[in-house]
């Protein structure tokens, strides 16, 4: 066994971080301010390492580490290179919940630095069993953030149910593993890729029922139709401060597993599950966009838009290999887009509280330019107008769909973007059109939000102006 610490060494240094923290925190009884310098350190940290296995590995093989259970290459380092900072921003961005929570303030930030590290462990797993327990750090992290206020009926259904429809999700996706190991022999993702490619499988019923079984465990992680009917609630009920990261995050971990899963060990079957995916992608674009239309609460129309962009982001998956970095293109512009859009949301809203009612944003602009202005960019970038990511997102995905012959599934995703404009475009009609309320109160806005605001703005307009960086970039984001 090959004991390369260094290939864990963003794993390592966020584990260090939540002991750090903890021991300090129950020892001295440290403010908020200690919590922040070692949340930071850890993902500095942790974004750095992810940096030096980019340079190391960037555009070759990349190298299996412990017993082959995780893999270092490009895909994993660029994973870690967005999930940390992602998460960083989305920690700012909901301070204050942290500062309403007193002395539990330290457990939020701890759990926020695990399921970092799990997310990151989820798109650097070469085995399925190590993905399964990467997947379970990540999401029992997220279900005790999701009720992480004890206040209110919302926060507690909110939790309930994400734990209850994840741990279906979870057990069903450890059937499929189950499957895949009957079908092939093992449960090594390059174990079963050469099993696969060099024997012929007459009967491959168990192998196909896997698949499905991943595909339905994996596709409630991205909470892609008909698998998102908790995504609703959960970001509903779920305090202000911590929805963006569990919307990005979610997105970036669930996503980058489900790619690995395909492109790897399923690849020379992508006849099989790639009609599978299209109809995932279709009946995404198709629900989230007409239920958010409906919708009269931010975060729950922001929840429906986030399935729409989940059978976006599958529109690229439909071409195997060559839609990888595509798919990675896409999930790192929305990232920044939806943890801007919440960290809006926090503010307005309340950071500890779980709704937030189309009415709290009448008159924004007159209250707060500025935050309403970077909402707007935020709404007009999920909606695919030009000069934004969110425009250059949709053209990469919609041209690997194309190029793998599924022109149906791109004219389907044209329309549902046509109508997403009416609910992203209402809520700008919102914010500058309708009068503010007379006890509408001025957003008071804290130097994290102000930051992690500005860097998805930032983000969301120079990559919309100048993407080919980023697009040579992901070109190397591609599982070994």
């Amino acid at each position: 066994m090959n004991l390369d610490f260094l290939a864990i060494a963003p794993t390592v240094i966020i584990v260090t971080a939540v002991v750090l923290l903890l021991m300090v925190d129950v020892t001295f009884q440290m403010t908020h301010r200690w919590w922040g310098i070692a949340a930071a350190l850890g993902f500095v940290g942790a974004t750095t390492a992810s940096v030096w296995q980019w340079i190391e590995h960037r555009g070759d093989d990349g190298e299996l580490f412990f017993s082959d259970m995780l893999a270092v290459d490009g895909f994993s380092s660029f994973a870690g290179m967005l999930v940390f900072p992602i998460a960083g921003l989305g920690l700012m961005a909901g301070w204050q919940l942290v500062r309403g929570v007193g002395r539990r303030g330290a457990e939020f930030v701890a759990l926020s630095l695990i399921a970092a590290s799990g997310a990151h462990l989820m798109a650097a797993s070469a085995n399925l069993i190590m993905l399964f327990i990467a997947l379970e750090v990540f999401s029992i992290s997220l279900y005790v953030l999701a009720g992480f206020t004890r206040k209110g009926e919302g926060a507690d259904e909110a939790a309930l149910k994400y734990f209850l429809l994840g741990s279906l999700a979870s057990a069903v996706f450890l059937y499929g593993i189950a499957l895949i190991f009957a079908a092939t022999g093992t449960t090594s993702m390059y174990g079963a890729k050469a099993f696969l490619d060099s024997t012929l499988i007459l009967r491959p019923g168990i192998l196909l029922a896997g698949i499905a079984l991943l595909l339905v465990g994996l596709g409630f992680k991205v909470s892609a139709a008909p698998f998102h009917v908790w995504a609703p609630d959960v970001y509903q009920g779920s305090p202000g401060g911590v929805t963006g990261f569990l919307a990005a995050g979610a997105k970036i971990a669930g996503f980058a597993a489900m790619a690995r899963v395909l492109v790897v060990p399923l690849g020379s079957y992508i006849d099989d599950w790639a009609p599978a995916i299209a109809v995932m992608a279709a009946s995404s674009v198709i629900i989230g966009t007409l239920f958010a239309i409906a919708q009269t609460d931010l975060k729950r129309m922001l929840a429906y838009s986030s399935v729409a962009h989940a059978g976006f982001i599958m529109t690229a998956l439909v071409a195997g290999p060559a839609g990888i970095g595509d798919m990675w293109f896409y999930v790192s512009t929305y990232a920044f887009q939806v943890v801007g859009a919440f960290a809006i949301a926090a503010v307005v809203s309340g950071a500890l509280t779980g709704r937030s009612p189309l009415s709290d944003y009448a008159g924004l602009s007159g209250r707060s330019p500025l935050l309403a202005a970077a909402m707007g960019l935020f709404m007009l970038s999920m909606a695919g107008i030009p000069l934004t990511s969110g425009f250059i997102g949709k053209a990469a995905v919609f041209r690997a769909a194309i190029d793998a012959d599924y022109l149906w599934l791109v004219i389907l995703g044209l329309v549902a973007a046509v109508g997403g404009l009416f609910f992203y475009l209402r809520l700008i009609v919102v914010m500058y059109m309708q009068p503010e309320a007379e006890d509408a109160a001025h957003p008071q806005v804290r130097l994290g939000t102000r930051f992690a605001v500005g860097v998805a703005a930032v983000v969301t307009i120079v990559v919309g102006f100048v993407p080919w960086p980023l697009l040579d970039w992901v070109k190397d984001a591609i599982p070994l």
